[in-house]
Parts: C-alpha cells; structure tokens; sequence
C-alpha cells in the first residue's frame, strides 16, 4: 500500500452485549452495572457547585490543597464527601512512592513522551465514539485538538512528577480536577442524550480509557519506538497509576486486578467489546491532534525532522500502536516510511539500556579488578578524599581567561 492509497475499510465493531458477558464471565455481575454507572461523588459535587456558587467553589480549592480539615465551619455536604474520599489513602500506597513520583514515565526522553505518549492516550481517547462527539462540540478540530494537546501535556506532568500526587500538590489536585471536568461534561450531555444509546457519557468505562490511555496505550506506543520497560517497572507503573485511578472516580472493579500489561490487556478488551467503532469526530479530531503536534514539535529547537517527516512517523507509532484494523477505522493514513522503524528502535533500546544501567559501586569495581588482576597483586586503596580531587577539575586542559 502506497502512501497515497486510504487504507482499506475495516468492519465496523457493533456491540453485542450478550457476547460481552460471556466472552468476560468473571466480570458479568457487574457489567452491565459499569456501562450505566458515572461518579455519584463527583456528580454530587458539581450539583452543589453549581447550587452554591463561589463559596462553595472556594471551599473545594482550600479543600483540595490544603486539606478537608482546613474547611473549618464552611460544610458542603456533596464537597465534603469527595475530599473524604481523595483523602482516603489506599493500603498499597507509600509516601516513598508518592515522593519519587512515576520514575517510569520520567525516564522516558521529552521527545518520545510528546510524539508517542501524549498522541497515542489522545488517539485512544478519540476513538470511543460518545467522548469524541462531546469534544467536538466544543469548537472546531484544530482548536479542539490543539487545547486538549496541551492541557493532556500539562496534565501528565502534573501526574508523574515527583510529590506531584501528595496530597494537595500539583498532580493531586490535577486528578481531582479532570474528575469534576468529567462529571460536568456528563451533566452538560444528559440533557440531549440519546437514551437508547449504549452506555453513559463519560461514564466509568470512558473514565477507563483515559487511564489506560497513558499506562498501556502510552508504553505500546513507546514499544514501536524501541521503547520497552522491564517486569519490574511495570509493576511500578501500575502501582503508582492505581492511586491516580483512585483519585479520578475509578470504580476498583476495574483496575483493582491490573498489577501489570497483561491484566490492562484484560481490562482494554472488556472496553473494546462494549465500546462501539469511532465514528467521524473520532477520525477528524485523531487527524487533527497529530497534524498539530507534528507542526510544533518540528519547530521545536533542535529538531531535525521536518512537519511531514513528524506527522509520518506518528501515523507509523499510532498504526503500530492500535493495529490495522482499528487503525482503519480511526481513519489513520498508512505510513510510508516503515523501514525507518527498526532503525529507530535499534537506537532507543541502546538509549534506554544505557539509560536504565546501573554500574558497581566504586569499592565493588575495586575488588574486582584485584580479583580478576590474581595473587601477588599489592591492593591500592582510594584514599579518603580522592573522588573529591578527581571531580575539583585538576589535570583538566585549561584554557586562557577570557
């Protein structure tokens, strides 16, 4: 297939409810339950929001960065449920993990982050037909596109970084944030909802999306690229994005069994058999968010690639990340440069080995090169101070004062 060509036209996916309950038979008491379902909390709290106004608006912001406890006398009955449950921790977190922030996702280059991360949660966002036909309403693609571009940027930052997700630091309240925007998004869309339509808008499994969107979508993206991360931090992963799970509304029923890629699998098919095909706002926005992200990235400083080369390369990663046929139906270009991907990938797993390595101790290099050196050898000990000496710039070229 030529760049040129469109690709070939994939069946469209139609729900079959009965399918869903017996292909997914240990979640069948709940399934239907979790297709209706929304975020009673968080729908309560935009009603009183709503009721009371600026007082009560003040009282969340106070409430989410500096604790329920500092509301004092002012009690919103609907506010103070949802800070409860923000504040309540769950046992699987630690302060140290809170503290180090998701190491996982910090480790992974700027570049990568924008041009697989973001495009592909963005892209997995768009193609649940019922979130995309609310976002289109918001105004045109390319200035929809373009927000949700940097707000899903700011946002992921927010999340991962370090302390980001005590409680009331940046990503903290963040989370508690897109959880109200999704609440009120479901408020606005009741009105004229079509009642005979599948499932609830922004309901739990939209909700669902969104966090798989930048745990397994992110990091089969990143894969494409060469990109891959051990056992071990995927357990790290998860763990840490089960407690922003928690603070967006995430019915535990969901995630509380995704320990690693292959319980998000589970969970991403459960979603894929409920969810219907994207539709055209799905395709305009998904064109849309990588013809932008191509355009800024290519004026970024530094950038060797061009607008074409950028956009190309993402219609690849995206292509690789959903495969075929939904890659049809999300109306993704075929790419014609795929000889270009095992040459990238080749380059970012040395980049990430390097990346990830962790070398000997100095003392541990010592004894083994007196092992390996063999008897007779007189041991020569660094002395105390001699790692300062060696990093005070001594024996380095000097060059003449300007």
């Amino acid at each position: 297939m030529t760049e040129n060509q469109a690709p070939r036209e994939a069946p469209e996916r139609v729900i079959d409810l009965e399918a869903a309950r017996q292909r997914h038979t240990s979640q069948t008491q709940h399934l239907v339950v979790l297709l209706t379902a929304g975020d009673l909390l968080a729908d309560a709290a935009i009603a009183e929001l709503d009721l009371h106004g600026t007082p009560a608006r003040q009282a969340l912001d106070m409430g989410l960065k500096e604790g329920l406890a500092s509301l004092g006398e002012r009690s919103f009955t609907a506010i103070t449920a949802l800070l409860k449950d923000l504040e309540a921790t769950p046992s699987w977190v630690t302060p140290a993990t809170l503290h180090r922030g998701d190491v996982v996702s910090q480790s992974v280059p700027p570049i990568w982050s924008g041009l697989c991360s973001i495009t592909s949660a963005l892209a997995h966002t768009y193609a649940s037909p019922t979130v995309a036909r609310l976002l289109a309403g918001r105004g045109t693609p390319t200035a929809t596109a373009s927000r949700n571009l940097v707000e899903t940027a700011v946002w992921a930052r927010q999340i991962v970084q370090p302390g980001g997700l005590l409680r009331g630091g940046q990503g903290y309240v963040a989370a508690a944030e897109l959880r109200l925007r999704h609440a009120r998004m479901r408020a606005k869309s009741l009105a004229d909802w079509d009642a005979g339509a599948p499932g609830l808008p922004i309901g739990q499994f939209d909700m669902a999306r969104t966090w798989l969107g930048f745990t397994l979508i992110s990091y089969r993206a990143l894969a494409a690229v060469g990109i891959e991360i051990s056992p071990e931090e995927e357990r790290h992963l998860y763990r840490y994005w089960s407690y922003v799970a928690h603070l967006l509304g995430l019915d535990e029923r969901l995630h509380q069994d995704v320990a690693d890629h292959a319980g998000a699998r589970r969970l991403q098919d459960l979603l894929d058999s409920v969810t219907p095909s994207p539709d055209e706002n799905s395709r305009t926005l998904t064109i849309a968010m990588v013809e932008i992200q191509a355009h800024a990235m290519a004026r970024a400083p530094g950038m060797a690639l061009s607008k074409e080369q950028l956009s190309t390369l993402m219609h690849t990663v995206l292509r690789q990340t959903f495969g075929e046929p939904a890659s049809n139906r999300m109306g993704l270009p075929a790419s014609a440069t795929p000889d270009l991907m095992p040459l990238i990938g080749t380059l970012d797993r040395q980049a990430r080995g390097w990346q990830t390595f962790s070398p000997a101790s100095p003392r541990e290099v010592h004894l083994r090169a007196l092992k390996d050196s063999g008897p007779g050898v007189v041991p020569r000990v660094p002395r105390r101070g001699t790692r300062r000496r060696q990093n005070s710039g001594a024996g380095l070229p000097r060059f003449p004062a300007a």
